[in-house]
């Protein structure tokens, strides 16, 4: 029988593969969001549920104690997280874009 990669790692190892490459993907709009403070491209709504979300997700890991979805879930809430407030600051004017106004 040939060797399947996929076969021979432990279930929870792959979990923690995919949760660190979804996880990894927001910590350049994270750097990028607090670098800039440009949020003109990020909708509200969708980071605001996908938050939601992701804090549901980590609940549903810590009742099952999946480790591999409880840490990869805080990190993209932290992440998330703070790409939200920064955008809702910023909708609320309290945060400068760096964007002069016209005039």
């Amino acid at each position: 029988m040939p060797f399947d990669l996929l076969t021979a790692l432990p279930t929870q190892w792959l979990g923690y593969a995919a949760a660190s490459c979804t996880t990894l993907s927001f910590l350049p709009q994270a750097v990028l969001t607090l670098r800039t403070r440009d949020v003109s491209g990020i909708s509200a709504s969708m980071y605001g549920a996908f938050t939601v979300g992701v804090a549901l997700w980590l609940w549903y890991g810590w009742r099952l104690g999946e480790w591999p979805i409880i840490i990869a879930n805080a990190v993209t809430l932290a992440l998330a997280a703070t790409i939200l407030v920064t955008k809702l600051a910023a909708d609320r004017g309290v945060v400068r874009t760096g964007c002069s106004e016209p005039g």
